[in-house]
């Protein structure tokens, strides 16, 4: 192999894994009979390429080990990006509007109103904003009316694959007291 391909293996080995390595095991997971002063050599290299482009990331050592992170000049959008979502509940008429298009779907806003009896135009922003619901296209009718559906986020809440796995509607009937 050559130097620079073996250089870029260094490279790819540190991002995949994430944790400091050493240059030990580096040696021996690229098994080239290559010196210290050599894997030593090469990871220098690619800290002051990283450091000469001012590069989003940037190999550090620690102690006897090296580690790939990020440069810490953009450390705040890094922060943006990692910070917990703040999650809200949902109140009793979002879960309402949530199930009746979760079982529903794909439904308009219209069709949701007439099951619920109130208009849910917040509702409905509510939980797009939490990425529960999702535009799935129009209607071909008069207004063209806009069709919802649930997202993948809304299955990984509810912790289940697919919606076949909600559990099913019972029907019942309202019984009149006297």
């Amino acid at each position: 192999m050559k130097r620079e391909e073996i250089k870029y293996i260094i490279e790819s080995i540190m991002f995949a894994y994430g944790e400091p390595i050493s240059i030990k095991e580096l040696n021996y997971i690229i098994n080239e009979e290559l010196s210290a002063k050599e894997i030593e050599f090469m990871l220098n290299s690619l800290i002051e390429e990283y450091k000469e482009n001012n590069r989003g990331i940037q190999i550090v050592k620690l102690e006897n080990k090296y580690q790939m992170c990020t440069n810490k000049d953009y450390s705040i959008f890094i922060k943006k990006v990692l910070e917990p979502k703040k999650k809200k509940t949902l109140s009793q008429a979002t879960l309402e509007t949530l199930t009746i298009i979760a079982y529903k779907q794909p439904i308009t806003k219209v069709e949701i109103e007439n099951i619920r009896g109130v208009k849910c135009d917040k509702v409905i922003q509510t939980l797009c904003d939490n990425d529960l619901i999702m535009e799935a296209g129009r209607l071909n009718k008069i207004g063209k009316p806009i069709i919802y559906r649930t997202t993948d986020e809304f299955l990984k809440l509810l912790n289940i694959e697919k919606l076949s796995d909600l559990p099913p509607i019972e029907d019942y009937e309202e019984s009149e007291t006297i």
